[in-house]
């Protein structure tokens, strides 16, 4: 009788072991400085942003969340004490590691474990620069605009407009060499949105066979469908 009992002791402390987070992808983390709060993984369905798993955390920082996923695709860790700022990550099957600090819980945030974040994270790098360099311009435009200059405005113009090619033109390559990660749909649905359609289809057209099959492939496709339907 006590072996019977032993014995379902066992099997409920392995049960209770291996009744964890489950999902095909893993996130697992910290927040250093986090004692007690909600922890929320989140991603868009539709045009709506649910949570899909959720972890309360008392007396520690560490956090392990999980999702089962059929294509990458952009998550979010969120915070309930600091809702407006979100961790978004290009999430992946496997183990994805985040590290954060409290204090500036979205802009500290360090991610590994996913091969589409990492490209992300090297377009946005470059990206970056086209920003400032269009912010520079919006100041330069604003001063002209004051001072009455229309020969600086029509400049300053002409320089706003090459800045928005040439950022195009950069991020369809970008894609394109990056065709076989599903970070290159999702760059030409975010950052080429207002873009000629001929850049989409280039992207389109040099996706592999997977990513068209992925969540943002398939959104590309049928984007680029409805935007020729319009023209037509």
């Amino acid at each position: 009788m006590k072996k019977i009992i032993s014995c379902i002791v066992i099997v409920s402390f392995l049960f209770s072991c291996n009744s964890g987070k489950k999902g095909n992808m893993t996130v697992k983390g910290t927040v250093d400085g986090l004692k007690k709060g909600t922890l929320y993984l989140q991603k868009y369905k539709d045009t709506l942003l649910v949570s899909v798993d959720s972890i309360k955390l008392n007396g520690t920082g560490e956090f392990i969340l999980a999702d089962n996923l059929e294509s990458p695709e952009v998550y979010f860790i969120v915070l309930d004490k600091k809702e407006t700022e979100k961790i978004p990550f290009f999430g992946e099957k496997g183990e994805i590691l985040i590290s954060t600090k409290l204090a500036k819980f979205a802009t500290s945030a360090k991610i590994t474990g996913s091969k589409n974040q990492e490209l992300l994270d090297k377009y946005n790098e470059m990206l970056k620069k086209f920003n400032n360099k269009q912010l520079d311009l919006v100041k330069e435009k604003f001063d002209a605009y004051k001072n009455n200059d229309t020969a600086l405005i029509s400049k300053v113009k002409k320089e706003e407009n090459s800045l928005i090619r040439r950022k195009y033109y950069y991020t369809t390559n970008y894609a394109v060499n990056n065709a076989d990660y599903e970070v290159a749909p999702y760059l030409a649905l975010t950052g080429l949105y207002y873009a000629n359609v001929k850049l989409l289809d280039t992207i389109n057209n040099s996706l592999s066979k997977k990513v068209k099959k992925s969540k943002y492939g398939l959104e590309l496709a049928k984007f680029i469908e409805d935007i020729k339907s319009k023209e037509k």
